[in-house]
């Protein structure tokens, strides 16, 4: 009688139901995957449409920062400048995703509002769309990657299976954190705030543009920090380098508890949402 009481004032069937809904959500999101492109791409068509350059604009400006701090940190370090703006170009662009993913995530449902609260499409398809979106900016900056490999005759050993391998690891880990980011700012609108804070915070402590020696490369300010792993699983194959057994394992291992616990979450809270927004 008491679980028939909750029920009826709460509108909730219990656990098990919340997560069957949960799961379907997920499943219809990823029916409807070619949707999540679609509105990727409008976004990316729709915030360029009148440009000349269109998002390579941005690939531009990247390229513009890899040349600049490239050959000054270079000079400041002392270390070949066809080492370092390799390593730089690779940092800055991978950072670029990393980032853009986790902020834009926060955006993910309350950018998404108006249609979620007129429809009843799946909820995780906004969270695939501010994916694909920065997905689809990456593989213009792909540009700044290649010509950097090839100027500086490191694509003979660059890995791109594993390359690729470490992307799929990257991409695993930034879209739970999107989901999340997503979730909690649509809850309490100062997310967004602390989340930049904390990117930012993040990209100084992390390798994108100075590099790692001595002492520090078994420091806990690298070896407990998650960004550090993201930006070597893809960007040590590239180079030619081997990628440490425990990055694969920090990778799987937070892959794994990270979906499960956000996912947990978001089935316990994704009838709320739309009240939320």
């Amino acid at each position: 009688m008491q679980s028939v009481q909750h029920m009826v004032r709460t509108g909730r069937r219990g656990p098990m139901h919340e997560f069957s809904m949960a799961f379907a959500d997920l499943r219809a999101s990823f029916e409807r995957i070619g949707l999540a492109w679609s509105l990727a791409w409008h976004d990316v068509v729709s915030r360029y449409r009148g440009s000349i350059l269109g998002p390579f604009w941005i690939t531009l400006s990247m390229g513009l920062m890899v040349a600049g701090i490239g050959f000054l940190y270079a000079n400041l370090f002392k270390v070949p400048v066809n080492d370092f703006i390799p390593y730089v170009a690779l940092g800055i662009v991978f950072w670029g995703m990393i980032s853009n993913v986790i902020l834009e995530g926060c955006s993910a449902f309350v950018q998404a509002s108006g249609i979620l609260s007129q429809t009843s499409l799946p909820m995780m398809t906004f969270v695939w769309r501010t994916v694909m979106r920065n997905v689809i900016n990456f593989l213009h900056h792909l540009v700044i990657i290649v010509g950097v490999l090839i100027y500086y005759d490191h694509w003979r050993q660059a890995n791109v299976p594993m390359g690729l391998v470490g992307l799929l690891l990257l991409l695993a880990n930034i879209s739970w954190i999107s989901l999340a980011a997503g979730m909690a700012s649509a809850r309490f609108r100062d997310i967004p705030q602390i989340v930049a804070s904390g990117i930012q915070f993040a990209m100084f402590m992390t390798p994108v543009f100075w590099l790692p020696g001595g002492r520090l490369l078994d420091h806990a300010v690298l070896l407990l920090n998650p960004f550090y792993h993201l930006l070597t699983v893809v960007r040590a194959p590239l180079l030619g380098q081997e990628v440490a057994p425990l990055t694969y394992g920090v990778l799987v291992t937070t892959a794994i508890v990270g979906w499960i616990a956000t996912f947990a979450t978001f089935a316990n809270i994704r009838r709320r949402i739309v009240h939320y927004l």
